[in-house]
């Protein structure tokens, strides 16, 4: 057990990113739902702006469990090529399921920044928090899509990732930092003690407090 919850984790995992605090050119990006009270501790440690990054698999109809792309915050889509042609999904298909998540993912986004603007990330250094990274796909899809939003630097921050994964993801980025990258590992949640689900409620109240901070009202 590495982690008492989420909230310990960011603030562990903020004493490995010291040398980004204070910097007006960075912000803090985390995906919902369990990596939003591990970036409010980094974020407020840092003294930088806290967003969400809300991002939504495409499933393949019948086999939603197969990722044909994604889609993610900001109107950015991702597909998978490869996987599109091999099955001969048709246009019309491809459109219809990013219909159906984009009415989700900004159902989600209205319910979690009631109305504040999304943090400007162009040309910025991104960090990039999640609770933990298993196989690192959802992570994956999120670096991807961010890249299309012309940051100046990615870096991918977690409390506890698997060894493997640590390896893909620091190829895709400019920086990964982590706590800690046990082995074995079997699953995120059991280096936790407390790894209840974060609720939407939670989430919106976290952001609040961090739209309160002073780095908000600067970044």
């Amino acid at each position: 057990m590495l982690f008492q919850d989420r909230f310990d984790a960011g603030r562990l995992l903020a004493g490995k990113l010291r040398p980004f605090a204070n910097r007006p050119d960075t912000v803090v990006l985390a995906l919902p739902r369990g990596g939003v009270p591990v970036g409010f501790e980094v974020a407020e440690a840092l003294n930088v702006p806290l967003d969400v990054f809300v991002v939504r698999k495409l499933g393949v109809p019948g086999q939603e469990e197969l990722a044909m792309g994604a889609i993610a915050s900001g109107g950015i889509c991702v597909l998978n090529e490869e996987l599109v042609r091999a099955l001969g999904i048709p246009n019309e298909v491809i459109n219809a399921v990013a219909t159906d998540e984009e009415r989700e993912l900004e159902r989600r986004e209205h319910l979690y920044r009631e109305g504040r603007p999304a943090v400007a990330v162009q040309d910025r250094t991104v960090i990039l928090v999640d609770d933990g990274l298993a196989t690192g796909s959802s992570m994956l899809v999120a670096v991807m899509a961010l890249r299309r939003k012309k940051p100046a630097e990615i870096v991918v921050a977690v409390p506890v990732s698997a060894p493997a994964t640590c390896a893909e993801i620091g190829s895709e980025v400019d920086q990964l930092v982590y706590v800690a990258a046990p082995e074995p590992f079997r699953s995120v949640g059991e280096w936790y003690r407390d790894f209840s689900q974060t609720s939407d409620e939670e989430v919106r109240d976290l952001l609040r407090r961090a739209a309160t901070l002073p780095a908000a009202r600067t970044g």
